[in-house]
């Protein structure tokens, strides 16, 4: 990689490590108005308007088989872990959510095995075992720093991280001949409709928008929540892509839950003993299942 490539590559690292690991802040203020139903809709359908003219450019490039693969990928990439994390935000701090996401390399591994004939190598199992343990340790951790009854909201976080992981087996194994722009743009197109339907059909959100204080605020925060961290961090990430190595990209995991652990604790969010022990066996476990 030439010096030019390197530095554009560390500086597109560093811009998605901000702007993914901002998403579980993001979500955190805006469900201080809105329900996490409300949020995860919103997220969508903010989401695909930014790429909308970008859509309807690639849909020339679709064959009629290929709608149906690029709306389930739409569902496990974006659709329902967006109401899954908003969800589990409720009862989870935005801090902590970012540390259970750096498990979506686990379950890539694990659903290429069970799915898709991948193998394992070398320490994976171990890691694998490991970054689970970190799970539960994560999700037991209470006040005093001691541990208390599982936080079975965290099984959301780690039910969207096997979403991630299915979506990206999918695409490589299924969809592989399609451009990443036409993928991401395309899925959000289709998933779209469903999101808008729900929103103003089903939930109480333009009451909310004009009649509840600080709404148009919270508002705010999701359109930059669907704007930076749905539709351009995708973008970025597919550069980043092709001009590093996967495993140089991958390192994005161990950078990321690092700022939402500092937007957490800008919030006033606590973080215990539990917790770190917890970040330390989970990014280490994904550390040893992804070593060559």
């Amino acid at each position: 990689m030439s010096d030019n490539k390197r530095f554009t590559a560390v500086i597109l690292l560093l811009s998605l490590s901000l702007i993914w690991g901002t998403s579980f802040i993001l979500i955190k203020q805006g469900l201080k108005i809105f329900s996490p139903d409300q949020v995860g809709a919103l997220r969508v359908a903010a989401a695909v308007i930014f790429l909308l003219p970008m859509a309807f450019q690639h849909l020339k490039e679709l064959k009629s088989s290929d709608y149906w693969k690029l709306f389930i990928s739409g569902m496990l990439a974006v659709f329902i872990p967006a109401f899954l994390f908003a969800i589990a935000q409720t009862h989870l701090d935005s801090s902590l959510a970012g540390i259970l996401n750096t498990l979506s390399p686990i379950w890539t591994m694990l659903i290429g095995a069970m799915f898709f004939s991948q193998r394992f190598r070398g320490w994976a199992v171990f890691g694998i075992i490991i970054s689970f343990g970190g799970c539960i340790i994560l999700a037991m951790a209470r006040a005093g720093g001691g541990l208390g009854a599982f936080n079975v909201y965290a099984l959301l976080i780690v039910l969207a991280c096997a979403c991630y992981g299915t979506n990206l087996n999918f695409l490589k194994f299924k969809v592989n001949y399609l451009q990443p722009m036409t993928i991401i743009s395309v899925s959000l197109l289709l998933i779209a409709p469903l999101a808008y339907v729900y929103l103003f059909g089903f939930t109480d959100f333009t009451y909310k928008m004009a009649n509840v204080e600080g709404a148009w605020k919270a508002f705010g925060f999701v359109i930059i929540l669907a704007l930076m961290s749905t539709a351009v961090a995708n973008l970025l990430f597919y550069k980043l892509l092709k001009i590093s190595s996967p495993l140089f990209a991958s390192s994005v995991t161990y950078v990321m839950p690092i700022v939402s652990v500092m937007w957490g604790l800008i919030d006033g969010e606590v973080l215990l003993l539990g917790h770190f022990i917890g970040m330390a066996l989970i990014l280490g476990g994904v550390f040893l299942a992804n070593r060559k």
